[in-house]
């Protein structure tokens, strides 16, 4: 794979150098800011050799590559581009984008994806401690039979835990660096958190703590090891402490008293009250988060894992990780983490499913996706997996999920929690204590076996691929989540057959709204005027309802109701989009006169969407109807007009 020829389409295909405002990776994504991101070409883009998808969050641009690809692309377009290391963009508008918790989730990812390898390099070495000192054989553990391998777990052990015993001086530089301030200044306060002297946030009641006496004001000396509130707010504090400074201070005074105030004013306020206020605060958080969980048993645990993909998909699972490490830190008092366990179930359950689907379908490029996201979400990384294939053909994203739910289920009922971070997923055992890897291991295959045979079970009930001994030549039948046509664009976005039999009859499309109708090609959404979601056609409606365009049944209605799927009478799928962006009005404005499942006849209300209140959103009430999975031998024909009623002919499919 050339990375240099990658890194060189992938900068000429956002728009340029000058386009990138800034450029950073996650566990597989590239992820760019631009300055306009209408330059980019996502559909080329998709053609790119290594590229497994795109998609548009908030202000982001993102490009899946996978993981250990992503770090090399990124090093290339990074060298390419004449910087070292992550970039970061300073226009403080792009930090405002989106709602107050999607800017609360960024800034916790922002801090944290950085600092996740010297976590999981410290839980994956404190997996390693725990097979050494456990009683695994016979009652006793391994140094206790060999005494000459006690030296290497103390040695392993001091290592493991120096990322938790210091996470202040990480989380610090880190957070400090996201808020605009000295990342060193940040580190510095994080050292002085966990500075020698202090005692042991570890010791908190087990000994007395040393109080320093400051003009009669008694300071308790406690340290802060292992905590995350305090040292994100203290970071806060003195990244806004010394942008104030700066603008204040005499440039030949700056460098000496901005840093030496910083320091100090912020050292009082953390040990004075924010330290103290957010500890507890902190440890509340754990205790309450472990209560609820451990409280609700198997159905906390069945519930958590049933949704823990769906809040991937929205990035919000990033948010744990302030959560999880506080719970790993004072695994002492909560057992452990059960957020990693999840992610385990999550992981195996959709890299399952992925292979249940590369058992069962016929379509080479398919198979050839499913391949390689199959194992690489079970060694922990899905994205791959869920844009790539899962949430593309629906039931094995559901199988996956309830497949979750079941071995989460289970891992709560048992009490299964890791004790450090790591590969959430087949290589998680180095991250469960030892007396726990059959109930883990159990778990597992719970999710998997679940979710494996759901995918096949709704394979064939649906049928999604050749139904054996009908000498059909149908393979692949999907169906595309509505919701995903505002936000993501997967390279594996392919034309797949439709599962009706081969059939040479016509089949012709009513106009769904009374308005102007439009080829899909001239949309003013991108992403369906790319026919990257489908063909069709675009209706900018005079009227409100929306009508059936043939016989068949409703295969899918959104909650919102803004969009609607529809399976003919002949097999084909057909989508209708009610506006756009309108998932975002959360169903207000939008009526369905059916449900899903329910049989329709040409010219029934489905719908009916409040034009008005559609534009005094801010919205385009412009509405598409797509063929999202159009068969190769097909050719459709559009029958513009700009002024056609519901009984107008709108498309015609011929098949060839």
């Amino acid at each position: 794979m050339d990375y240099a020829k990658i890194a060189s389409e992938v900068i000429r295909l956002v728009g340029g150098k000058e386009n990138i405002r800034s450029v950073a990776h996650c566990a597989t994504r590239l992820r760019l800011q631009l300055r306009n991101n209408d330059l980019r070409d996502e559909n080329a883009l998709s053609d790119v050799e290594g590229v497994k998808g795109v998609f548009l969050t908030q202000s982001q641009f993102q490009i899946i590559f996978g993981a250990g690809t992503v770090n090399l692309v990124c090093d290339e377009v990074q060298k390419q581009l004449g910087v070292q290391g992550e970039t970061t963009a300073n226009d403080e508008s792009e930090e405002k984008k989106g709602n107050p918790l999607q800017r609360f989730v960024k800034m916790l990812s922002d801090i944290f994806v950085p600092i996740i390898p010297a976590i999981v390099a410290g839980g994956l070495l404190m997996g390693l401690n725990n097979l050494l000192t456990s009683n695994l054989i016979h009652g006793q553990s391994i140094i206790a039979l060999y005494p000459q391998w006690a030296g290497l777990a103390t040695a392993i052990n001091l290592f493991a835990s120096a990322p938790f015993t210091f996470l202040p001086v990480l989380i610090g530089f880190s957070a400090s660096k996201k808020f605009g301030g000295n990342p060193y200044l940040g580190a510095a306060m994080g050292m002085i958190m966990v500075h020698p002297d202090l005692m042991n946030a570890y010791q908190i009641g087990v000994g007395t703590a040393p109080v320093w006496d400051i003009f009669g004001l008694q300071i308790p000396a406690i340290g802060y090891q292992g905590t995350v509130l305090p040292v994100l707010a203290v970071s806060w504090i003195i990244a806004n402490i010394e942008k104030r400074l700066h603008k204040v201070t005499p440039s030949w005074l700056d460098n000496l008293t901005t840093p030496l105030v910083s320091i100090l004013v912020t050292s009082f306020l953390t040990f004075i009250v924010v330290g103290p206020v957010l500890r507890e605060a902190g440890n509340l958080l754990a205790a309450g988060i472990t209560w609820v969980y451990n409280s609700l048993g198997f159905i906390g645990g069945a519930l958590f894992g049933l949704v823990y993909a769906p809040i991937t998909l929205t990035g919000m699972h990033h948010s744990f990780i302030a959560i999880e490490t506080q719970l790993i830190a004072d695994s002492a008092h909560t057992g452990g983490s059960f957020i990693f366990s999840t992610a385990s179930m999550n992981n195996v359950a959709q890299g399952a499913a992925v292979l249940a689907v590369l058992m069962m379908t016929k379509n080479e490029k398919i198979k050839s996706i499913c391949s390689a996201s199959g194992i690489s979400a079970l060694l922990g990384i899905t994205e791959p997996a869920m844009f790539g294939v899962t949430l593309k053909l629906k039931y094995p994203f559901y199988a996956a999920i309830i497949g979750s739910a079941v071995g989460s289920a289970y891992l709560a009922a048992t009490k299964t929690l890791a004790q450090a971070l790591g590969a959430a997923g087949l290589p998680g055992f180095i991250s469960m204590k030892p007396d726990h890897y059959l109930s883990f291991a159990i778990g597992l295959a719970l999710s998997m076996g679940v979710s494996f045979f759901l995918t096949v079970i709704f394979w064939k009930k649906f049928n999604m691929g050749a139904m054996e001994g009908e000498g059909t030549t149908s393979a692949n039948s999907t169906q595309t989540v509505a919701s995903t046509a505002n936000t993501v664009t997967s390279s594996t976005t392919e034309t797949i057959e439709s599962s009706a039999s081969a059939n040479t009859d016509d089949e012709v499309f009513l106009t769904p709204m009374t308005g102007e109708i439009l080829p899909i090609s001239e949309s003013a959404d991108e992403a369906f005027a790319s026919k990257m979601l489908g063909d069709g056609i675009a209706v900018n409606p005079s009227e409100g309802t929306i009508y059936a365009p043939c016989d068949g049944t409703v295969s899918l209605l959104f909650p919102t109701k803004h969009a609607i799927g529809i399976t003919t009478t002949k097999g084909t799928d057909l989508l209708i989009h009610a506006g756009i962006d309108t998932v975002k009005m959360e169903g207000d404005g939008f009526e369905a006169f059916v449900k899903q499942g329910d049989t329709i006849h040409k010219g029934d209300k489905l719908l009916k969407v409040d034009l008005e209140k559609v534009r005094t959103a801010g919205y385009n009430p412009q509405t598409m109807m797509i063929l999202p999975q159009a068969s190769a031998d097909v050719t459709l024909e559009v029958h513009a007009s700009a002024n056609a009623d519901h009984t107008s002919k709108a498309m015609t499919i011929k098949h060839k």
